[in-house]
């Protein structure tokens, strides 16, 4: 087991801050986007990226207080990520899914020999993310648009204007950056929020449904449901 420190879940302010540290650090967002200057890159960090800081790179953030990042510090790599030069990456839907598991978990217990293990599982599907996955910056707008607010109805064709795309090309352009089609992204976001507000508030069903798009609570109900398998009720409760 690496010289880690446990998985940890976290939230940053709209006020920059900049630091270093003696050792690798991850950041993976669960909801909403990160901005950040490392390296050479500079820009959004949205869910389904992963920002590589490596060890004593200074690096400045901040985020919308609602946003929160899965952060693993690490003294290692896998080196595929430790000899790439690139700062971010797009994950596939295998990891993004575990450490959506690994959030919950952490709700649920602090353990260290379940981190360890998760961690060991973490590791190696690290290893197999394939960093030719490079994000468009022509969809970059389109993100930060998505996740600003996620009450409003956005259309593809909408959507293709912001990245001056056509619609057919906005649409092969967004699933090849991001695994996953413009109106599957935004309703991942929007149940994840969803999930959050039910886990963390006590903000009743209905004002939950309509903070992530739907004046409908029943057909907001069914979606939550078919994504994480328990009715947003019994996950209030």
């Amino acid at each position: 087991m690496p010289n880690i420190k446990p998985f940890s879940i976290r939230a940053y302010s709209k006020h920059t801050r900049s630091h270093h540290h003696e050792f690798h650090q991850l950041v993976l967002p669960l909801q909403g986007s990160i901005k950040i200057k490392v390296g050479d890159f500079e820009g959004l960090v949205s869910v389904g990226d992963c920002i590589v800081i490596k060890s004593k790179q200074r690096h400045d953030f901040s985020a919308d207080e609602n946003a929160r990042f899965m952060v693993v510090d690490s003294q290692i790599l896998p080196d595929n990520i430790l000899d790439a030069s690139q700062q971010r990456f797009v994950i596939d839907a295998s990891l993004l899914s575990y450490i959506q598991f690994i959030e919950k978990q952490l709700t649920i217990e602090t353990n260290i020999e379940t981190e360890s293990k998760m961690f060991e599982l973490f590791f190696q599907l690290l290893s197999q993310q394939a960093l030719s996955l490079i994000r468009d910056k022509r969809i970059e707008p389109v993100l930060a648009e998505i996740s600003n607010d996620l009450t409003l109805r956005h259309s593809n064709e909408s959507l293709a204007k912001l990245a001056f795309l056509s619609t057919t090309q906005f649409k092969k352009v967004f699933k090849t950056s991001t695994g996953t089609t413009p109106q599957q992204y935004i309703t991942q976001l929007r149940m994840e929020k969803a999930k959050a507000l039910l886990t963390h508030t006590d903000t009743p069903i209905n004002i939950v449904a309509e903070k992530v798009g739907y004046q409908n609570p029943s057909a907001f109900s069914r979606k939550f449901k078919s994504l994480f398998g328990v009715s947003p009720r019994k996950l209030s409760a």
